[in-house]
This record gives structure tokens, sequence and C-alpha cells, in this order.
């Protein structure tokens, strides 16, 4: 069963969604618009969290599945985070081991594909953002607030 609506809730300076266990993403597809494929165990949260910064999906690829073509992109780049599992990564025919804590950053032009090569799901995080965006370090852009911190627990 295909699962197309998670939980969410909105509030004026957030958004909060629960898209369940990674374990569980094929509840989830992808239809690429250029062909005629569906990707299942893919999750983009874009319109989900309505970001405005970057796309992330969330993806899961089966016991010795592979990603059957190669995409790039016209601005984004992709930064890959893997978080189980064990596979290869191919970058303008270039293979290396990725695993969990494998952390792989793709320019726009990089022709790019990902086969799991273990007997588990590979899952992992992609974020996309616009190439050579990026203005200034995160940590500046914090503003701590004096105001003591409180959880109010409702009974």
């Amino acid at each position: 069963m295909k699962v197309t609506n998670p939980q969410v809730k909105y509030g004026e300076n957030f958004t909060v969604a629960d898209i369940g266990k990674l374990s569980e993403l094929d509840r989830f597809s992808f239809q690429v618009p250029s062909r005629a494929i569906e990707v299942e165990g893919k999750l983009f949260i874009n319109q989900l969290l309505n970001l405005t910064s970057c796309e992330i999906s969330f993806n899961k690829l089966p016991a010795k599945a592979a990603i059957p073509f190669y995409h790039k992109h016209k601005q984004n780049e992709e930064i890959y985070l893997f978080i189980q599992g064990k596979g290869e990564f191919q970058i303008d025919g270039e293979i290396f081991p990725i695993c969990e804590g494998t952390v792989v950053r793709v320019d726009p032009d990089g022709e790019r594909t990902l086969k799991n090569i273990s007997d588990e799901d590979l899952v992992y995080i992609v974020i996309q953002s616009r190439a050579r965006s990026y203005e200034g370090h995160t940590i500046l852009d914090g503003v701590a607030i004096e105001k003591k911190v409180s959880w109010v627990n409702p009974d």
C-alpha cells in the first residue's frame, strides 16, 4: 500500500511531519518525469514541509538493487547522507564504495548513479540546493535568545 499523505502539523514558524520509520520507506514512490520509471522507497519532502531553500528526499534501495539510469542537474548540487547498508556510487565513470556514515557531494554536471551491493536495504537522505548559493557560515546566522528554556508538560 502506497502512503501519499504523511501526518503534518503547521504552525506560524514551523512545519512538522511524521513520515514513519525509515525502514518502511517503500510505502512511498516517485514517478521519474523524464522516464516511464516509478521509483519505490523515495519521498521528497519539499512540498510537505513548504521548504524554501532546498529539496530533501528520503530513499531506500532494496538489497542488490541499482538505480537503472544516470542523472545530473541543471542548477542543484546534491549531498547524499548514507545511514544504512553498503553500496557503490558512480560519478562521471568513477566508482567508489558507500556505507553508513558516507557523505557524498555532487556538482550539478556530475553524471551519477548508485547501487546496493549488500543483503540489506541501502537507506540514504539526499539534499539538493542551488550550487554556489551559500553565502556564509550557518553558525553566524544563529542568534542567541535571552530566555530561560522551559518544557510545559500538559496534564
